[in-house]
Parts: structure tokens; C-alpha cells; sequence
């Protein structure tokens, strides 16, 4: 029976680093308590073990001292929370990319309904696949941004958004700026002091390598952000009034205790393995990788720079479906995804709908032979 290769790391990152596996075992058996509830030891080593967990994510991430974590269980609940909680008037200018994953999507949309928003395009090539940062400078400068939107990387084609200047171009006309970074966080560096961003969002159980139920958000401590959902914090229980202070404004009911632990150990290998070698593995790959798919009759979704993109890279085959490419690498234990993987927009610019593309994602734990492994795979299809 052949190895099972998986490239959809980005939908989630698999298999997890071996201390994830065993920290999550080890702490639900010994210390599967709740948070902030509890004046036993128990109780006040899994609020340490929280905290340790905020700590470790403001390191990485470089974060200032005014900056805080808010945990949630998914970057779309995290997506939510920020943009339904944003002070709406009405006719706002709105800007994002066209590579939305369906959270922000979505999301918007029901937003655009009750308040009216504007909703922009940042100037990208079609041809090139790259920002037109002049281009969006000029935007901004015909058109005030009052929001601003941006996911970091695609999910669909890799491509890296140059968040750092469109952010700063934003911040001089005092739009809000939203950064996703579900794909890059843990993977590439961020420097919060550095940003001109107002939330940051990750996702524990893609590039952070941790378990899914756990994401977050970055946000300044003296934030207006309205919170979306109310309950017990844990906190002041004898008022009716969630508390003011971030982040039990945003935090209530029983946090994921189990997942977190997770995190924590996933944050912890980051650290040890060195979060440059991590991303220049990926690059190896990636190149690797690209090389065997342009020696195949192909369309590559790409920047002309690939240092300009992550492990995701697009491609249709010509004559033969996306999915049924899916299908033939998964009768040969090849994992892939296939179709518009929860980004439309993204597709529609690259006149890729509504068939999609197939996708390669790559993670930290695939190696040459894996690629080699599609190289062989590809070459016994008969194509055209």
C-alpha cells in the first residue's frame, strides 16, 4: 500500500508537530478544567497555561505592549467579530483584495445590506498577478478608504499581499485596516510594531500548526470594537454589563482549554524549529514543486516572483477537469483540493470559474519524495 501524501495544508495543516499530539493527550487526562472559574490549583494552572498562550502569540508576532490576543474558535468567528463590530454609519468606502475567503466575504455582504457599503477592489494584475501599489495609492486618493480589508496570502494562489505599504497609505486617510492572516501566521514573519494595523487575525490550525477550535485576533487594548456575542466572562459576574476591558469583552463562555494546549505546544516547536526555517523549507518545496507542475500541460496561477507567493499554488490542466484531476490523485493517496476553495472572487479574476483550480498546499512535513510522487502520478495521465 503506497504513503498517503497530503497537500492541503491549507485548509489545515496535517499531521501536527509530535508534542501537539502529546501535550493535548497529557493535559485533557490530567488538567481538563475550565478557565477563570475556580480557585483550585487546577483551575489556576490552565489560566497559566492561557496566558503563557497570549504571551507566546504577542512574541511571535512582535506585538506592542498596548496590543492584546482574543482567542475565538475560528478566523471566521474572529472575521465576524471585528466587522460586526465595527461602528458602521453608512456609505462607507470598503477595500479588499480580490483573494476574500468567503468569511470576509460573506460576512460584507450582509454587512453592505443593512449598511450600505461600498465595497473596492485593490488594483491587482490579472496578468502579472501583482499589487498595483501606485494604482492603489490613486484609489485611495479619488476614493477616501474608510475600511480596509486584506487577507496576507491567498488561499487560492499563494500570491502575498504587501500589506506593510497599503496599510501605511490606509492609516494617512485613518482608515480601520483588517489584516487576515490565516495562511502566513507562523509561517512568515510579522512585526506588529512594525504594522499599521488595527486587527490581526491567525488561524491556530493552519500555518501555527496547532489543533483546530483555536484562532484569535491582535487588537490595541483601547479599542472601540463592540462585542458580538454576550455571556459569562468569568469576570465580574455580579453586573448584567459585559466588561469593558479586552479581552473579556470579546471572551465569554468556556474557553477551548484543550485546544489552546495545543496551540501552546505548537507555538513552542515554531520557537524551537525558527519560524525563517519553517518558511524557507516551504520555498524549497515550493520551487520544487512548480518545476514538476510547468513540465505538465498546465495553466500556473502564479507571480512571476515566486518569492512573492506561499507553498499554494493553482493550476488547471488543459482538457481534463479540476475534479477529476482531485480524483485521479486521490485513487493514488495524493490529497489536494479542488474547486473554488471558499474564495469566489479570487476565481472570477482568474477566469477560473466555476470549474476552479486544482490545489497544492504544502506544509512543513512534505518532503521531494512527495513531489516526486505527483510527478510520477501526472505523467501516467494522458493529457490532450
Amino acid at each position: 500500500m503506497s504513503k498517503k501524501i497530503y497537500f492541503d495544508n491549507a485548509a489545515t495543516t496535517f499531521p501536527k508537530p509530535s508534542s501537539v499530539y502529546e501535550i493535548m493527550d497529557k493535559f485533557y487526562r490530567t488538567n481538563g478544567v475550565n478557565v477563570g472559574r475556580g480557585q483550585y490549583d487546577l483551575a489556576s494552572q490552565a489560566s497559566i497555561l492561557v496566558q503563557e498562550t497570549r504571551e507566546l502569540l504577542c512574541k511571535l508576532f512582535n506585538c506592542p505592549p498596548n496590543k492584546r490576543v482574543v482567542f475565538t474558535s475560528t478566523a471566521t468567528e474572529a472575521i465576524n467579530v471585528i466587522l460586526q463590530g465595527i461602528n458602521w454609519q453608512g456609505g462607507e468606502n470598503v477595500y479588499i483584495t480580490h483573494f476574500e475567503h468567503n468569511g470576509v466575504l460573506r460576512c460584507l455582504h450582509e454587512l453592505q445590506k443593512r449598511f450600505g457599503l461600498n465595497l473596492n477592489y485593490l488594483n491587482t494584475d490579472s496578468k502579472s498577478l501583482s499589487y498595483d501599489v501606485e494604482g492603489i495609492r490613486t484609489q485611495f486618493q479619488e476614493k477616501k478608504p474608510d475600511v480596509v480589508i486584506m487577507n496576507h496570502a491567498s488561499n487560492v494562489c499563494g500570491l502575498i499581499t504587501p500589506i506593510a505599504e497599503i496599510a501605511k497609505m490606509a492609516k494617512s486617510y485613518q482608515a480601520e485596516v483588517v489584516v487576515d492572516c490565516a495562511q502566513t501566521a507562523g509561517l512568515i514573519e510579522i512585526d506588529m510594531m512594525k504594522l499599521s494595523v488595527d486587527y490581526m487575525i491567525f488561524a491556530g490550525h493552519k500555518t501555527l500548526y496547532g489543533p483546530l477550535g483555536i484562532a484569535g485576533f491582535i487588537i490595541d487594548e483601547r479599542s472601540y470594537l463592540k462585542p458580538l456575542l454576550y455571556g459569562g466572562t468569568g469576570v465580574d459576574s455580579a453586573s448584567l454589563s459585559l466588561p469593558g476591558t479586552i479581552p473579556h469583552r470579546f471572551e465569554v463562555g468556556s474557553p477551548n482549554i484543550h485546544a489552546i494546549s495545543g496551540l501552546n505546544a505548537a507555538l513552542k516547536w515554531i520557537n524551537k524549529e525558527g519560524i525563517k526555517e519553517i518558511y524557507k523549507k516551504e520555498r524549497v518545496l515550493t520551487n520544487k514543486l512548480v518545476e514538476v507542475l510547468r513540465s505538465f500541460d498546465t495553466n500556473l496561477y502564479l507571480n512571476n516572483d515566486l518569492d512573492n507567493h506561499i507553498g499554494v499554488i493553482s493550476c488547471t490542466f488543459r482538457d481534463i477537469p479540476a475534479d477529476r484531476i482531485g480524483e485521479i490523485l486521490n485513487q493514488n493517496e495524493i490529497a489536494v483540493r479542488t474547486g473554488l476553495h471558499c474564495a469566489p472572487d479570487a476565481h472570477k479574476f482568474l477566469n477560473t470559474s466555476p470549474g476552479g483550480t486544482v490545489r497544492f498546499s504544502l506544509g512543513y512535513f512534505n518532503t521531494e519524495e512527495d513531489i516526486s510522487r505527483i510527478e510520477e502520478v501526472l505523467g501516467a495521465i494522458e493529457f490532450g
